[in-house]
C-alpha cells in the first residue's frame, strides 16, 4: 500500500492506494466518528463491490445504510441529490454519521456535496473505483451537480476525510472508461511534471495493458501533484496560477459535454480534446512549437483518446465557455501551456484566435 497526505493543517487526511483495500474495514473504522455510515453507490458498482465493502464493516460493529443511485453523468443533478437527502433524513442520521462514496466521479460529486449540505455537514469517505476518479475527483474536496446551462455550477468544496484508492476495482472497467482516467493523468504532466509526462511516453503501453505497477506508479504521481496544489490553494483563490492549473482543457471540455448532453462524452475523452484545444491555443500565442502540440496528440491518441472537438460549432463553444467559474470580469480565463510541464492561467487570449483553435481542432 502507498500512502500519501493531503496537508490541510486540522483537516489534513490520507490518500491510500494499492489492491484489496476497500475490504479492509481497519483502514476505514478509525475515521468514522460513531460507528456507523451510509454507503452511496450506483446501480453499475453497487453489484460488484457494494457487498465486499458492507460486510467487513458490519461484522466489525458499524451500522451500514445503502443507497443506490442511477449511473452516468446525466444524473448528476437536484433531482438524484433529493434522493441522497431522502434517506438521510428517513434514517434519522445526524451529524456524526459518515457518508462513504463508491464509484466515480458522479456518485463522489453527489455524495460529497450531501455530505458538505445535510445538517450543515458530515463526515465523508471518498472510496473511488475508476482511474479517472482515483486520479483527480476523489482528491481536494470539490463536490458538486450539473446545471443544464454549465457543468458543476452547483457545489461546495468538502474534503473528506479518507481516500481509499482500491487498483483491483480498475480491473473491471471498461476500456474507454480506463482512457478516460488517463486524460486526467496526463493533464498532471503537462501542467507541472515534464519527467512524470515522459514517463508517461514510455509507459503508455503497460497502463492500457492494467499492469499493476504502472497504474499504482501513475495514481501516486498524479494524487501527490494534485494533493500539493490543493494544500497550496484549497479553494481555487490564488490570483495567479495555483489550483486552477488543475483545469487545463477543462474550459474547452466543459463546453463539448454539456454542448452534446450530459453523459454523450466521458469527461476525460471531453477533457482530452479540450487539452489539444489549449495546446493548440497555446501555439499560436507563440508558447508551444508545432512539434510539441503534435506530442501531446500523440500521446492522447496512444491513450485511446479523441483529440477532435465535437462539432458544436466556434459560437456555441465561445458561449458555454462564457459560463466558465474561472472567468473574471466577463473575460475568458483559459489554463494554457507555456511550455511542456509548465502551464498558466492566461485572460487575454484574443478573441480570434481562440476561435481559430478551436475551429482548427474539430476540423475533419
Amino acid at each position: 500500500m502507498k500512502s500519501l497526505n493531503v496537508s490541510l493543517g486540522e483537516r489534513a487526511y490520507p490518500i491510500r492506494i494499492g489492491a484489496g483495500l476497500l475490504r479492509q474495514s481497519s483502514l476505514i473504522l478509525p475515521h468514522l466518528p460513531i460507528p456507523r455510515a451510509v454507503i452511496v453507490t450506483n446501480v453499475t458498482v453497487a453489484p460488484l463491490y457494494l457487498e465486499a465493502l458492507s460486510a467487513p464493516l458490519r461484522a466489525a460493529g458499524a451500522e451500514i445504510t445503502e443507497i443506490v443511485l442511477p449511473d452516468g453523468e446525466q444524473h448528476k443533478n437536484g433531482e438524484t441529490l433529493n434522493r441522497i437527502f431522502d434517506t438521510l433524513l428517513a434514517e434519522r442520521c445526524d451529524r456524526s454519521t459518515t457518508i462513504i462514496a463508491l464509484g466515480g466521479g458522479v456518485v463522489g460529486d453527489l455524495a460529497g456535496f450531501a455530505a458538505a449540505t445535510y445538517q450543515r455537514g458530515v463526515p465523508f469517505i471518498q472510496i473511488p473505483t475508476t482511474l479517472l476518479a482515483q486520479v483527480d475527483s476523489s482528491v481536494g474536496g470539490k463536490t458538486g451537480i450539473n446545471h443544464p446551462r454549465g457543468k458543476n455550477m452547483i457545489g461546495a468544496f468538502w474534503q473528506p476525510k479518507l481516500v481509499l484508492a482500491d487498483t483491483d476495482t480498475l480491473h473491471s472497467l471498461p476500456q474507454h472508461e480506463l482512457s478516460a482516467g488517463l486524460a486526467e493523468i496526463i493533464k498532471y504532466g503537462l501542467i507541472r511534471d515534464l519527467p512524470f509526462l515522459e514517463w508517461l511516453e514510455t509507459s503508455m503501453d503497460k497502463l492500457l495493458a492494467r499492469d499493476g505497477a504502472a497504474l499504482a506508479h501513475a495514481i501516486e504521481c498524479s494524487c501527490a501533484n494534485k494533493a500539493a496544489m490543493v494544500a497550496a490553494d484549497e479553494h481555487e483563490t490564488a490570483q495567479q496560477d495555483g489550483r486552477a492549473l488543475l483545469n487545463l482543457g477543462h474550459t474547452f471540455g466543459h463546453a463539448i459535454e454539456t454542448g452534446m448532453g450530459y453523459g454523450e462524452w466521458l469527461h476525460g475523452e471531453a477533457v482530452a480534446a479540450g487539452m489539444v484545444m489549449a495546446a493548440e491555443l497555446s501555439h499560436r500565442l507563440g508558447w508551444l512549437a508545432a512539434a510539441d502540440v503534435l506530442r501531446v496528440r500523440r500521446l492522447l491518441e496512444r491513450a485511446g483518446l479523441p483529440v477532435r472537438g465535437a462539432p458544436l460549432g466556434v459560437q456555441r463553444y465561445l458561449e458555454l465557455m462564457g459560463h466558465d467559474k474561472k472567468n473574471v470580469a466577463g473575460r475568458l480565463r483559459l489554463v494554457l501551456l507555456k511550455h511542456l510541464g509548465v502551464a498558466v492561467t492566461h485572460a487575454d487570449a484574443p478573441a480570434a484566435e481562440i476561435a481559430a483553435a478551436i475551429e482548427a481542432c474539430c476540423r475533419g
